[in-house]
């Protein structure tokens, strides 16, 4: 799932590449993906994109007039940039992967895109970011928040250190992936509980955040559009990397499996050289 530093880029890559450009149209192909109806997607057309910004893990592409197309790019959602299109014929519904596309007038334009078969791309014509309602219920921005404001944020929900690191009303931005690599970084277990964090413990955590997201963001912002996924693989240090040798201490890179997701943890750097228990192969071993 694309996060903060990757929707950082795309911003980033949109106001280089889109800003300026007048929108020819709006195609929609995979009708559940434009959860709204007022303002109609012909709204945008003879418009121009004037920018583009991030919400926590939401692109917000910015139109003249006060329109703002945001997106949720879910699991399995991507940005793809044209500088020509196939055609001019419009896009059928229902048909491939495409969700959305926004044709400018100089013939380039974007394709947001949703492999699989569990469709969960959403995108928003609105006038205010906040009247979207993932964005009206963001805590604040990851990389915005001082150490005072994210010790608070982060022990005003108790629970595991992992999952509260990853909901979006405490924190904007973090998912899945950055923060296994964060608490790599912070030599944290994921299943820490946020009220008995010390306070050396949080420190830790914050600058771990913050060094985390920043190179990410650094390494991300710069690339085209197509190259960002594989940006992101290269810098992780164990998500997505069990079985493999930790890049810090050598050990092996372990998995604990959930129903549909998973995270991934170094014992040595993580949890004092134990283990932890995989829950969905426990179910199976009984």
């Amino acid at each position: 799932m694309p996060e903060l530093p990757e929707v950082e880029a795309l911003a980033a890559y949109l106001r280089e590449r889109a800003a300026g450009r007048r929108v020819d149209r709006m195609e929609i192909s995979a009708i559940s993906a434009l959860k709204t109806y007022d303002p109609p997607p012909s709204a945008v057309s003879g418009r121009d994109i004037t920018g583009a910004a991030r919400h926590g893990k939401f692109l917000d592409v910015i139109i003249d007039g006060g329109l703002h197309l945001v997106v949720h790019l879910a699991r399995a959602g991507w940005l793809h940039y044209r500088d020509a299109f196939p055609g001019t014929a419009p896009l059928k519904p229902g048909k491939g992967p495409i969700a959305l596309r926004v044709r400018l007038d100089d013939g380039s334009g974007f394709d947001l895109t949703e492999a699989g078969t569990q469709k969960s791309l959403a995108a928003y014509l609105v006038t205010d970011p906040v009247q979207v309602p993932g964005v009206g219920r963001l805590g604040p921005d990851a990389l915005a928040v001082d150490l005072a404001g994210f010790d608070e944020r982060i022990r005003g929900r108790r629970g595991q250190v992992k999952g509260v690191l990853t909901s979006q009303e405490v924190l904007a931005g973090v998912g899945n992936a950055y923060s296994d690599e964060i608490l790599h970084v912070a030599k944290l277990s994921p299943f820490a509980i946020t009220s008995r964090l010390t306070e050396e413990q949080m420190e830790r955590l914050y600058a771990a955040t913050r060094e985390v997201l920043t190179d990410a963001v650094t390494r991300s912002v710069g690339q085209r559009a197509a190259e960002l996924k594989g940006e992101k693989r290269s810098g992780l240090r164990v998500h997505a990397r069990t079985g493999l040798p930790c890049p810090v201490c050598g050990d092996t890179v372990r998995e604990v499996s959930f129903a549909d997701s998973s995270l991934q943890y170094c014992p040595t750097c993580q949890t004092g050289g134990k283990p932890l228990a995989d829950r969905r192969l426990s179910r199976l071993v009984r």
